[in-house]
């Protein structure tokens, strides 16, 4: 089966209508699209659908399901983020807009002890300038690279034990713009907060995604979670999903190897749906 259920479209940063997402899909033999839109979250910002917008995001999705059914399964999903102080509690959001399923994520990380009222108060760890990273790293946590990537896995543990979301979106990805500037991945102080999250995962019962974008991108040499730690948690048996966080309908199609991946080291719980999970 050819799937992918982590898919950002015009409502939110991605580029592309929903309808070509589907056909592109469609062209390309898939079986199964899930939407997964950026959440509305409570600021001004470029990247998340606009709160009045939300439901018409859900209702073309629906309508699309309905009439594609019998020629591919399309799932209404969002990626949530999970911002402290800010945005804590998914549950809203999934009983107003009928979700089928949730990414969890974290992006924006607020400074120690404080109690985010702007996008300003957020440290983002993704998007396409490494310097904005910088400049967060600097502002709120004073350039100490440890107690950010800390508060950055705490976040996320706070976020699986509150929602538990779908699917736990790009468990590592604060490594993304460090580039071996600030640590190495294979520093135990890291290693051990990323396992803390993958055995709240396996706890929890969630399914874990294997995301290609950073490759794909240019903007990492490997996939969140890293090569590394699917090895770890191939012995934990902690289901995953190939995606490939698409913002446009040719991004579909690149899962940079991830598949054949798995498959060399011939990882258990590699699913097709998160239906499966």
């Amino acid at each position: 089966m050819r799937s992918n259920f982590h898919t950002h479209s015009h409502y939110c940063d991605g580029n592309g209508s929903l309808r070509e997402y589907v056909e592109t899909a469609l062209a390309n033999g898939f079986s199964a699209l899930g939407f997964s839109g950026h959440a509305p979250v409570p600021f001004n910002n470029t990247f998340s659908i606009k709160d009045n917008q939300y439901l018409d995001y859900c209702n073309e999705v629906r309508q699309l399901k309905a009439e594609y059914a019998g020629r591919i399964d399309i799932d209404l999903g969002l990626e949530i983020d999970y911002i402290p102080g800010m945005q804590e509690d998914f549950a809203p959001l999934v009983e107003k807009g009928g979700l089928e399923y949730t990414i969890g994520s974290v992006h924006l990380i607020p400074a120690p002890d404080c109690v985010p009222q702007s996008g300003d108060d957020l440290w983002m760890i993704d998007g396409s300038r490494y310097q904005t990273y910088d400049e967060g790293l600097q502002r709120h946590f004073g350039g100490d690279i440890r107690r950010g990537v800390k508060a950055y896995f705490h976040q996320q543990n706070d976020m699986i034990l509150r929602n538990k979301p779908t699917i736990v979106g790009h468990p590592d990805k604060i490594a993304m713009h460090n580039r071996g500037r600030y640590f190495s991945e294979d520093e135990e102080w890291y290693l051990d907060l990323a396992r803390e999250t993958l055995h709240l995962i396996k706890e929890c019962g969630l399914i874990c995604e294997v995301n290609t974008r950073g490759i794909y991108k240019g903007r990492h040499n490997d996939y969140y979670p890293s090569r590394r730690l699917l090895r770890e948690m191939k012995d934990m048996r902690i289901p995953v999903i190939v995606s490939t966080d698409a913002h446009s309908p040719s991004d579909l199609m690149l899962t940079e190897g991830a598949m054949e991946f798995l498959k060399e080291i011939d990882y258990p719980e590699v699913l097709d749906t998160w239906r499966q999970g």
